[in-house]
C-alpha cells in the first residue's frame, strides 16, 4: 500500500547527515478546499506545507511552526503551519491570479518568515530575503544565514499530493564536508515525478543504495484548523464593545469566516453582550468590599 499523509525521519549511519522525507495526500486536497487560487498558485502553497511539516520535525517543541511568504508580486502572502503533532493548515492570497511566473514575479522582493510558538517559551522568529529559484532554495538560504548549517530542500507539488525531501547536516558533526557532499550530489538526482510517485525507502534506494541509510518510524500528517468559537469570541472582544456594536448597528449580526477551513461563527446581538458580561460581572466582584 503506497505511503500517505506521512512523514519520514531518516538517518546517515556514521555519517553527519540527517534527513526527511514527506508526502501529503487527503491532508493537502483538505487543506485548499476552501482556497480559491489558480492550481500553478496552489502548488506553492503545497510545497509550503511540505515544507513547513519537514520542518516542524527538526525542531523539539510544544506547539506550532508557522511559515510565511511576504512580498509584493503575484502571492501577497502564503501562510502554512504545522503543530507538533503534524498538523497542517495553510492559505494564499494573490494581488493577481496566475498560470506561471517566475519566483521573483510570484514574491518580488518578499520575506520569508519562520515562527516557532511553543507552548513552553517565547515565540521565536527568523526572516530571510525569499531569495533563490524556488521556495526549497528559499528555506536553503534561511539555513545558511540563520542556522550556519548546510541544508538541502526539494518540494513538489500538483493539485493532488505535495512531497518533500530534506537533508541536513547534523550541528554536532558539522565540518565533514566530503561526507555531506557525496550526499548532497546523490540527492541532486531525484526528479519531481519520483518525490510523487515512490514511496519514502524505494525513493532512499534510488538515491543512496550504497550508504548506510536508517529510516524511523512513520509520522502521520492530517489537516486540523485550530480555529474555535472561543478564539473567535477573544478577537472579537479585543476589538471592543463599540466597534462591534457599530458593526451590529450596519449588519444586524457579525459574520466571521475562517480563511483556513470555511468554518462560519456567527454572533447576534445576545451572542456580543454576553462577551462583555463576564467581564461585567469580574469587574463587580474586584470592586465589592
Amino acid at each position: 500500500m503506497k505511503e500517505q499523509d506521512q512523514l519520514r525521519r531518516f538517518i546517515f549511519e556514521d555519517l553527519g547527515v540527517r534527513g526527511e522525507w514527506v508526502k501529503l495526500n487527503e491532508s493537502w486536497r483538505q487543506s485548499i478546499a476552501h482556497q480559491q487560487a489558480s492550481p500553478f498558485i496552489m502548488e506553492q502553497l503545497g510545497q509550503a506545507l511540505a515544507a513547513v511539516t519537514m520542518l516542524s520535525a527538526i525542531v523539539k517543541f510544544k506547539g506550532s511552526m508557522i511559515l510565511q511568504a511576504q512580498g509584493a508580486g503575484v502571492i501577497r502572502t502564503l501562510v502554512a503551519q504545522s503543530s507538533d503533532e503534524r498538523n497542517i493548515r495553510g492559505l494564499v492570497r494573490c494581488n493577481e491570479d496566475v498560470d506561471s511566473a517566475s519566483f521573483e514575479q510570484m514574491y518580488g522582493q518578499g520575506q520569508l518568515i519562520l515562527t516557532i510558538e511553543s507552548e513552553n517559551s517565547s515565540p521565536y522568529q527568523g526572516v530571510v530575503p525569499l531569495a533563490g529559484r524556488n521556495l526549497g532554495e528559499a528555506l536553503e538560504t534561511y539555513f545558511s544565514q540563520s542556522e550556519q548549517l548546510n541544508t538541502r530542500v526539494w518540494l513538489v507539488a500538483d493539485q493532488h499530493q505535495a512531497a518533500g525531501l530534506l537533508l541536513q547536516e547534523l550541528p554536532s558533526r558539522k565540518g565533514d564536508k566530503e561526507d555531506w557532499a557525496r550526499i548532497e550530489m546523490l540527492a541532486q538526482t531525484v526528479t519531481d515525478r519520483e518525490l510523487l510517485e515512490l514511496d519514502c525507502e524505494p525513493l532512499l534506494y534510488r538515491l543512496f543504495n550504497q550508504e548506510k541509510v536508517r529510516v524511523l518510524d512513520s509520522e502521520s500528517v492530517e489537516f486540523r484548523c485550530a480555529c474555535s468559537r472561543n478564539k473567535i469570541e477573544n478577537t472579537l472582544r479585543s476589538l471592543g464593545r463599540e466597534e462591534l456594536e457599530d458593526i451590529l448597528q450596519s449588519r444586524g449580526d457579525i459574520e466571521v469566516n475562517c480563511e483556513f477551513c470555511g468554518q462560519n461563527y456567527s454572533f447576534d446581538r445576545i451572542d456580543v453582550e454576553g462577551l462583555f458580561a463576564d467581564i461585567a460581572v469580574t469587574n463587580a466582584t474586584d470592586t465589592r468590599h
